[in-house]
């Protein structure tokens, strides 16, 4: 059986299904499983993946569409079953997956503009819970493609190489960060697309918590996130104090992933860096705004999520729509009046 994971829509998302693919590979182990990534840091986490056969890589917002329909029939009838991971609710990922034409097309039936973003042209369907985190969903879809049931939920799966930890290692000994130091990772940053930038904590918050720790606690402070967060980086790291805090250079998401590793807490946004802190095992502290919390919350690792549970919340969910707030009082009140104690109070219970 050749079967072709189509898991286009993020970072965190590919991450999110790797507990399912090592079931997958578990009970189908003559099975060929391959991937389909349209992100770099995606091909990253897949290429170290042991369940995957092959990762192959191709923009498709790039390329533009001619050449996106000659990649695509390149793979035509080449599977046996495709699966959209869950979640990736467009239209677009649907038609992919109808013209790569595999006989069984596994998707999600979305609670919110399925049938608009064609749904239904997958033929192995598994309707849309919104009480179950997204790793959960994937095994279930998992389990109706095979006609099986799985017994276990395993963690998420990102393997960090020897030789990656030794460079990382070495990045750490060069900003003269000790073993016995106390070293707390900060991800501001967060998917900008369809208004998400609002569910990002304020920097100004970020270095008021950074400053906290420094001085109670001597912490050596690290920022993480992507190289379209740089300016978002800096701006925190010059408001603690450049000699205090460190932004993270790293070449690659591997590489910072890397270096991640050695943090003893990790304070983060709803964010692909979330779910690789919790597939490295750190303990998360995770500031959640307006997101469903049961999707989504840090797997199978220590966490602490910062909310204030507004009865308004959660107001986003998997739909195309973009990110909106109807409060009348204060817009984005979930995200904007989460308090720096609040945050450095779940903190300090890790340290």
């Amino acid at each position: 059986m050749k079967i072709l994971i189509i898991a286009l829509s993020g970072i965190g998302d590919a991450l999110m299904f790797t507990p399912a693919l090592a079931l997958l590979q578990r009970h189908l182990p003559d099975a060929q499983i391959d991937a389909l990534v349209m992100y770099r840091g995606a091909l990253e986490i897949y290429s170290s993946n042991p369940d995957l056969n092959k990762v192959i890589h191709f923009n498709f917002l790039e390329e533009g569409a001619f050449k996106s329909l000659k990649f695509l029939f390149q793979l035509r009838k080449k599977y046996d079953a495709s699966i959209n991971v869950y979640p990736s609710n467009r239209k677009e990922y649907n038609i992919i997956s109808y013209i790569i034409g595999a006989k069984k097309r596994a998707g999600i039936v979305y609670l919110r503009k399925n049938n608009g973003n064609f749904g239904y042209l997958n033929n192995v369907k598994v309707l849309e819970n919104d009480n179950v985190h997204n790793v959960q969903t994937n095994i279930k879809l998992c389990e109706a493609l095979i006609g099986k049931k799985f017994n276990d939920e395993p963690p998420l799966e990102y393997t960090i190489t020897a030789d990656e930890t030794v460079s990382a290692q070495k990045y750490l000994n060069d900003l003269g960060i000790s073993t016995d130091e106390l070293v707390v990772g900060f991800h501001p940053g967060c998917a900008t697309l369809k208004n998400h930038i609002r569910r990002r904590w304020e920097p100004e918050k970020f270095a008021e918590l950074g400053e906290k720790l420094i001085k109670d606690h001597s912490a050596k402070i690290l920022i993480f996130g992507g190289p379209e967060e740089k300016e978002l980086k800096n701006k925190i790291c010059s408001l603690i104090g450049s000699d205090k805090a460190n932004v993270v250079g790293a070449e690659s998401l591997t590489q910072s992933s890397a270096i991640m590793k050695r943090c003893n807490v990790f304070v983060t946004n709803d964010s692909s860096q979330m779910h690789i802190a919790a597939a490295l095992g750190l303990k998360v502290v995770a500031i959640l705004g307006p997101t469903n919390q049961k999707y989504i919350y840090p797997w199978k690792t220590e966490h602490k999520i910062i909310s204030l549970n507004l009865d308004c919340s959660p107001c986003f969910f998997y739909s195309p729509k973009p990110l909106i707030c109807n409060r009348t009082d204060v817009e984005f009140k979930c995200i904007k009046e989460l308090t720096v104690d609040m945050v450095y109070a779940s903190v300090i219970k890790y340290l």
